[in-house]
């Protein structure tokens, strides 16, 4: 099993392949293995890392809220790639992971092939800003009481997840029962340190107006907290691509992977 050091905090980390890297980052019910589909297709022909973010055993689990940031989040990317000797990559991410990698590239452009960002900007809109923030507490309060199975019942087949367990309901079952063996104080602290505490898609604007590193912006049509975001970016950041998945909701990777696949690669060798 291979690690990183990221100030301190040992992550699980995995590569796959060669060629040009290509750095996966995950969402908050996911891990490595969420990414599977995508490192099988891309691993041919590319050098395919993931990593567990901090928090996700079994990278370490820091007990300190302060040790759960977005700039934190940033950094782990970082020095994931640093860890691996990898200048330059292209830097994929869904939810969590598509925050990740846009501040990403805000923070370290040089570093940055493209971006790939799927299924960011819950919890942007103003007008459901207060909502989001009560069912973010909720979740961490519910986790830390119930533990994971329990705590995430909810969460797991809310409707922004619903087209999944419609498609695939073998790929939904095994998708929730990873989610599941997670760390319910790292995804509590995840939650609070990281998704309550990071800017919104529009108060990045002025940065991202400035950012001149390829971008594909991804989102599911029925993914509708991710909607209007995803247009912001795509009319922001110049030069994005944006791609709109039809009759797909959050997990776009998981629901739709063949077409996820091909549009990567498709941009990918477009910007190469």
């Amino acid at each position: 099993m291979t690690f990183a050091d990221s100030g301190g905090v040992k992550l699980h980390v995995e590569d796959t392949g060669s060629g040009i890297p290509v750095v996966f980052v995950h969402e908050l019910a996911g891990d490595t293995r969420c990414w599977e589909q995508q490192v099988r297709f891309l691993g041919r022909r590319y050098r395919c890392v993931t990593f567990n973010a901090r928090g996700y055993p079994p990278s370490d689990v820091p007990e300190s809220p302060d040790a759960y940031s977005q700039q934190q989040a940033v950094e782990d990317i970082a020095n994931v790639m640093r860890s691996r000797g990898i200048d330059r990559a292209h830097i994929v991410g869904l939810s969590m992971g598509g925050y990740a990698a846009l501040n990403f590239g805000l923070t370290y452009p040089q570093m940055a092939r493209s971006l790939v960002v799927a299924g960011a900007g819950h919890g942007s809109d103003p007008d459901k800003r207060e909502q989001f923030f009560a069912d973010c507490t909720d979740l961490a309060d519910r986790i830390q009481r119930l533990g994971m199975a329990e705590g995430i019942r909810h969460y797991a087949n809310s409707a922004v997840r619903r087209r999944f367990a419609e498609k695939d309901p073998r790929g939904f079952e095994e998708f929730n029962g990873f989610f599941g063996e997670h760390s319910p104080l790292g995804t509590a602290l995840t939650i609070r340190g990281c998704q309550m505490r990071r800017p919104t898609v529009y108060e990045l604007g002025p940065r991202l107006a400035q950012m001149h590193v390829p971008t594909l912006v991804i989102t599911g049509d029925d993914d509708e907290p991710c909607l209007e975001p995803a247009v912001f970016l795509k009319r922001t950041i110049p030069g994005a691509k944006l791609w709109v998945v039809p009759q797909t909701s959050h997990p776009i990777n998981l629901e739709e992977p063949d077409a996820f696949n091909r549009a990567l690669l498709d941009f990918f060798t477009g910007v190469d």
